[in-house]
């Protein structure tokens, strides 16, 4: 597709500085560019790609001013990433959609599936599953008995959702994606042995969900397992069972939660972050990449980083410690021979 400068502006309510007629067909990153693509600037740190970038058009916020002269046309709106997110989910809705059932496709007769829909090869779809209008499984999904998935949810390539798990509308759910697997409870017994407890709870993922590749999410002992609207998952994540995170909370890779933890809401979670469980995490927390959170975090809008995770500013000063150790302890050091030495005296 090709769009003007002109065109996009309308689009997005911006102001143009440039050629209003210019024609882009592509996107590229700013450091990237090339004629007829479309790129944006939002981070300081790469205002310097403006004054070369090839890009035909870039899309700048408002509050920029050059310092220098700009080959390609700007298109000045608010925010200019929010604007740019904009274009791209455009672009992805105007793409053709599959539909269909694919021949190969094994679906229980109890199964009731929407409009609209599409669903690959080898996919299964077990026992009183229900399929919403617009959904569209790609190949190798497995739904288990009983499970449900809401309308235009997009469920990628070999995720399995096992028996009585619940997924809403709008969700997209990546590819190897495990939903509704044995959460790990195990009873110790006399002796090294361990018995299993059976988790006979489900998974509920409400309204526009987004869930990376390759994450596990237990099932719950008893109960349910539940992440709330709006909630982002990054890749390679595992939910322990009876988890609940709260609505548009957002987790970045490699984190994991112990069982039963709970988890509010507008919380942001960086990678490799561990989560302690049954404990409470407070609404809008802000955890840093490779933090421990061993205890209750109670007060909203708290940001913590370290293991155990202290709140940042005690973090950013302690650090200044850190890195003074080897020359402290030097000097802890020398004092003790100079103490030994007037204890001679």
């Amino acid at each position: 597709m090709e769009f003007t400068a002109a065109t996009i502006a309308g689009f997005l309510k911006g102001e143009i500085e440039g050629d209003p007629e210019i024609k882009v067909n592509t996107v590229a990153k700013i450091e990237d560019g090339q004629a007829g693509a479309l790129s944006f600037l939002a981070n300081p740190k790469y205002e310097h790609y403006i004054y070369t970038t090839k890009s035909s058009v870039v899309l700048v916020n408002k509050s920029f001013i050059p310092s220098s002269k700009i080959s390609a046309t700007l298109i000045k709106v608010e925010n200019s990433y929010e604007a740019f997110a904009s274009l791209l989910t455009l672009v992805e809705e105007a793409r053709p959609k599959k539909k269909g059932i694919h021949p190969t496709a094994v679906i229980e007769p109890t199964a009731k599936i929407g409009t609209d829909v599409y669903i690959g090869p080898f996919v299964s779809i077990g026992e009183n599953c229900t399929v919403g209008d617009g959904c569209s499984l790609y190949p190798h999904v497995a739904l288990g008995d009983n499970s449900r998935v809401g309308k235009n949810t997009i469920i990628y390539p070999g995720v399995t959702i096992y028996h009585e798990c619940v997924v809403g509308s709008g969700c997209i759910i990546h590819a190897g994606t495990v939903i509704g697997s044995d959460g790990f409870g195990f009873a110790p017994q006399d002796g090294s042995e361990y018995k299993k407890i059976p988790q006979i709870g489900n998974v509920i993922i409400e309204d526009n969900v987004e869930i990376g590749a390759n994450v596990a999410i237990d099932r719950a002992t008893m109960g349910s397992t539940i992440l709330h609207n709006g909630v982002k998952l990054d890749n390679l994540i595992q939910i322990g069972h009876n988890v609940e995170i709260g609505e548009n909370t957002v987790m970045a890779a490699e984190s994991g939660v112990a069982g039963s933890a709970k988890i509010g809401k507008n919380c942001m979670i960086g990678g490799q972050v561990a989560i302690n469980g049954h404990i409470q995490i407070a609404n809008g927390t802000k955890i840093g990449a490779q933090s421990g959170i061993l205890g209750e975090i109670k007060e909203e809008n708290t940001v913590l980083i370290g293991t155990p995770a202290i709140e940042l500013k005690q973090f950013l000063r302690s650090s200044v410690i850190f890195k003074r150790l080897p020359d402290l302890k030097a000097k802890i050091d020398t004092l003790e021979k100079e103490l030994e030495s007037l204890k001679k005296k």
